[in-house]
């Protein structure tokens, strides 16, 4: 009797914590990266508040764009005619891609199949990605970073709209 009680109470907590697909749908907010790296020290890539947008749609869409939260002005006002210096703050200051995805439920991965991606040395690739999902919170870790490779890890952190 006491080990149906046990099973049927481990039921019910699984249960509860366990997400669904569907609690992925929709739009994220985000609320950090944080890069870890092998002599695990960590930094902020995107600065302390980085902006950034996540979605998820039901056909197995998705989208992502990171932004630090703040970005110096193009002088000449035409993207076309930047410093070298400004490249290289525009292309350091953002992260973005979009593609399909897939959702384990039982592993706790997210895989991104990566179409298009500001970092081309993504695209047309795959990405599988930790996760654990609580609070209306999203955290996964990237294991293939644009800032080293596998010599950096991120820690991304995104809050459900």
């Amino acid at each position: 009797m006491k080990n149906t009680i046990l099973m049927i109470l481990l039921l019910i907590v699984n249960s509860v914590n366990a997400q669904k697909k569907s609690d992925f749908l929709g739009s994220w907010t985000l609320v950090s990266v944080e890069n870890i790296n092998q002599d695990r020290t960590k930094n902020l890539p995107y600065d302390v508040n980085p902006k950034g947008f996540l979605f998820f749609d039901e056909k197995g869409n998705y989208a992502i764009q990171i932004y630090k939260s703040e970005r110096v002005k193009i002088v000449s006002g035409d993207k076309n005619k930047c410093t070298p210096e400004e490249n290289t703050a525009i292309v350091q200051g953002s992260n973005s891609h979009f593609g399909e995805y897939e959702i384990d439920e039982t592993n706790h991965t997210i895989t991104f199949k990566i179409k298009t991606a500001s970092f081309p040395n993504w695209e047309n690739t795959i990405q599988k990605r930790s996760y654990i999902f609580k609070n209306n919170e999203l955290k996964y870790i990237v294991t293939n970073t644009t800032q080293g490779g596998k010599s950096v890890t991120a820690e991304v952190v995104w809050k459900k709209l």
